[in-house]
């Protein structure tokens, strides 16, 4: 395909998203099943597209002074692309597949409008009523924070040191341009191009061998805070599909008692496959049956208690743009209930001087620093563990991840903007 085909193409699948109302990915899937002729490389491309148009919509609809499918990939060009007048126009020009000729007022709002003036939500692409929760947290930054979280993120890679080491891997990745995360000392990174196809990562011999895990920096950060240690008890109380998981065993050193579970059995059901691959042997793995607690036989025993909490998902929109178009404040006050129930849950199954880490890929505060505080207020004996203390765990990257991070009384928050990381937030509570 052209790239002027691939253009057409993109507004094609924008109109069929509006239209239909369904997720991105889903579009995508349908369309390449019914365009058999697009090669992997033209799927790829369109993919770009479509995700850059959903990343930069508020603000190409603004600069085109028009909300058209068209209009939004055109702003988009020129926002998120870089591309000017005259460059848009030649992929514009009307020809066999290639989208009908600039008008005369799509070429003027090309050359001569801007940003200026537009709203924060709509300059930092973001649903309106979110604006008040992100300018609790970021103020007059808001805007800045919120294109970084618009735009596209990298692929980041956890080692697992139960089977392997950085620098060997490294070398093996060098095919994929793989370098060190700024901040993991056991993470890897792999920068992607706009175009770029998906590396493939599930067909190197070290995901296969269990070497690695995909898993951004912040995630990788946010259970290296937790500070899991060799011969604890430590339960992951959310565990999903298991990436925390995974992280832990590989803290234990394979040491310790590591239990996993979630209220959804469904989430579960990868962790047995990846455990395995990673060659975790002190992993229990506890899938809820019908009303009984899986965790019935825990009280104030466990050491640490790991909670990836169910939550908005505003720390990932780098990664899923079109979640924030289709996240209604009603989704807001469900998890700030789930919230609750898990950390009043988590109280009851920590010893003594142990603790819990609380997190979320989450920048909203009513999600984190609220709902710590909140926390204690129904549980006294607990307490925020100093945020020194918890970030001594990146040794010599400690003093500056302090100062790139967005620390508060109630923990640390990590956002592409500062970290280039994932949006998290990370706080430990102990227990007195």
């Amino acid at each position: 395909m052209t790239p002027a085909a691939r253009l057409s193409a993109a507004i094609e699948l924008i109109q069929t998203i509006d239209i239909q109302r369904i997720p991105a990915a889903q579009a995508l899937k349908e369309w390449g099943t019914a365009h058999r002729y697009a090669g992997s490389g033209d799927r790829a491309a369109i993919s770009g597209l479509v995700w850059d148009v959903l990343r930069r919509r508020s603000s190409s609809a603004w600069l085109m002074d028009d909300d058209t499918p068209r209009a939004r990939v055109l702003g988009m060009l020129r926002l998120e692309r870089g591309m000017d007048a005259d460059a848009i126009a030649a992929l514009c020009d009307g020809g066999r597949f290639a989208p009908e000729p600039l008008s005369d007022a799509e070429r003027a709002a090309l050359t001569s409008r801007s940003l200026e003036g537009a709203p924060a939500h709509v300059a930092g692409d973001y649903p309106e009523w979110l604006d008040g929760y992100l300018a609790d947290v970021f103020g007059d930054d808001r805007i800045a924070e919120a294109t970084a979280m618009a735009s596209r993120a990298p692929l980041d890679l956890r080692i697992n040191t139960l089977k392997a080491k950085r620098e060997k891997v490294l070398a093996s990745l060098a095919h994929l341009r793989a370098k060190p995360t700024p901040w993991s000392p056991i993470g890897l990174r792999i920068e992607l191009g706009a175009d770029a196809r998906n590396p493939g990562i599930h067909a190197e011999e070290d995901f296969i061998k269990g070497a690695i895990e995909v898993q951004d920096e912040g995630s990788q950060l946010a259970a290296l805070l937790s500070a899991a240690k060799p011969g604890e008890q430590v339960i992951d109380l959310c565990a999903g599909a298991g990436g925390k998981t995974l992280a832990l065993a590989a803290m234990m050193q394979g040491k310790g008692r590591l239990i996993a579970t979630d209220h959804d059995k469904r989430q579960l059901a990868p962790i047995h496959e990846r455990l395995s691959r990673a060659g975790v042997h002190n992993a229990d793995v506890r899938t809820p049956k019908g009303e009984g607690d899986p965790l019935a036989d825990i009280r104030a025993s466990a050491d640490l208690v790991l909670i990836d909490a169910p939550c908005t998902g505003t720390g990932t929109w780098r990664r899923n743009p079109d979640a924030k178009w289709r996240m209604r404040p009603g989704a807001l006050e469900v998890r700030l209930k789930d919230q609750i129930a898990v950390l009043d849950r988590a109280a009851a199954l920590v010893k003594p001087g142990g603790r819990i880490a609380y997190i979320t890929c989450s920048v909203l505060p009513p999600e984190n620093g609220e709902q710590v505080r909140g926390f204690i207020a129904r549980h006294p004996e607990f307490s925020v563990v100093p945020l020194d203390e918890t970030a001594s765990v990146l040794w010599e990257r400690a003093e500056d991840f302090a100062q790139a991070a967005l620390p508060s009384p109630d923990g640390w928050l990590m956002t592409p903007r500062r970290t280039g990381t994932d949006g998290f937030f990370v706080s430990v509570l102990r227990k007195r």
